[in-house]
């Protein structure tokens, strides 16, 4: 939906690199690693299919892009703590996804930045960690 997995790409987020991230914290509930690995990249594919998420996504990568990337001394550019809009999309996204729970996964995502996230602007490191974060929640969910 909305070329999303293209344009991630073209942002420098390809499939491998969100895979590495969500893996980095990976739980086990029953299933090895590797099976989690798949598991995962079907829910991210999954939820690239669902206009609400890709949206949510399309809307990180624009901000990012309007509001980081063109401004040389972005106001925002050391992600400030009164910016609060990309915790919003990046709780938005993992809660499309999974629901409540999924907001206390998307906390531990956005706190230990593992792989790309700790290498992301303000607004697309949360909303892939939403992704992640969504994605990883539902997995457990989908494993007990």
């Amino acid at each position: 939906m909305f070329e999303i997995e293209e344009r991630l790409d073209r942002a420098g987020v390809g499939m491998d690199a969100i895979l590495d991230a969500g893996m980095e914290l990976y739980v086990s509930h029953g299933l090895s690693t590797g099976d989690g690995r798949v598991m995962l990249e079907k829910n991210i594919r999954r939820a690239f299919a669902d206009p609400n998420v890709s949206a949510l996504l399309l809307s990180a990568i624009l901000l990012e892009d309007e509001l980081y990337a063109k401004r040389k001394d972005s106001e925002i550019a050391e992600d400030p703590v009164f910016l609060l809009a990309d915790e919003i999309i990046g709780m938005a996204i993992a809660e499309v996804i999974a629901g409540t729970y999924a907001r206390f996964e998307f906390t531990r995502y956005d706190q230990k930045k593992p792989g790309i996230l700790s290498t992301l602007g303000p607004f697309l490191d949360d909303a892939v960690a939403g992704l992640i974060a969504g994605c990883t929640s539902k997995l457990y969910s989908d494993s007990q």
